[in-house]
């Protein structure tokens, strides 16, 4: 059943998503050569209870942690726990928020400054696939015809694997919702797109194939081949003519510009 909000209850989901962005804006601060997964998800955690927020993510289906972490090969839901930053790693953060009845959820993939050309290319990409998604997201589209954008994007043009079996998904008083919001599609097939959907476009693009695996953990997913996945999120709301955007990824940026350790990476959207 897919639940259409209020523009009240979008304004409440608002302020959930710019909790978890500044969340993720202090992550953005503190990631260097060194410092453990253990710690920021720790600095995450203790950063949403002081605004009166709970971890979207802590306890969700039994996951441990504030943040889901994944590192490098690693496409979505890595553990914090026991990792340790190298300069070499591109780092894509997960995070979300419980406030007011109402959940926000957004995800950023950090570029450590020793990165590799292949995981460099696939974070550029895979945030190009979010706007191009998001240029979708508007009244009269329908779901297909943003999977699709996505999937030609990174597949067609620049011949990178989209994950099939992790999709991006609506947002309220759940965490996830109906409908689900694939990275992939025909154009003019699915959910017809009305004002008032709240969904998480979050496309999960590998640099070589889209196959994945998930590890014995239960939870952590990774490219089958062990090439670079990169994983950018935000959460909209459906409108008319253009989609708004209720996260905000330019708070995460200003941090990264700040960071002498991380690479920003610019795209044309």
């Amino acid at each position: 059943m897919v639940y259409y909000k209020t523009n009240d209850e979008i304004e409440i989901i608002r302020q959930n998503c710019l909790l978890v962005s500044r969340t993720l804006a202090l992550v953005a601060e503190n990631l260097a050569d060194g410092v453990s997964g253990e710690s920021i998800d720790k600095l995450a955690e203790e950063f949403i209870l002081d605004n009166g927020g709970k971890p979207g993510f802590k306890g969700y289906g039994g996951f441990p942690s504030t943040l889901c972490v994944s590192v490098n090969e690693v496409v979505v839901h890595g553990f914090p726990k026991d990792y340790i930053f190298k300069n070499t790693d591109i780092i894509s953060v997960d995070c979300g928020v419980d406030k007011d009845g109402y959940f926000g959820d957004a995800a950023y993939t950090f570029i450590m400054p020793d990165a590799s050309d292949e995981a460099l290319r696939v974070c550029k990409v895979t945030k190009e696939c979010l706007y191009i998604g998001i240029d979708q997201a508007v009244v009269g589209k329908r779901l297909g015809d943003l999977g699709n954008a996505i999937q030609m994007h990174a597949e067609a043009k620049h011949k990178m694997g989209v994950v099939r079996e992790l999709v991006g998904h609506g947002v309220g008083k759940n965490l996830h919702e109906a409908p689900e919001v694939c990275n992939y599609g025909k154009r003019g097939n699915g959910l017809m797109l009305k004002e008032g959907l709240v969904i998480a476009i979050e496309p999960m693009i590998n640099f070589g194939t889209r196959k994945v695996m998930q590890m014995k953990d239960g939870w952590t997913i990774k490219t089958r081949d062990l090439k670079p996945s990169a994983h950018y999120e935000h959460t909209v709301a459906v409108k008319k003519g253009k989609a708004d955007i209720l996260s905000d990824h330019k708070i995460i940026e200003i941090a990264i510009k700040n960071n002498p350790n991380l690479n920003s990476i610019s795209i044309n959207f």
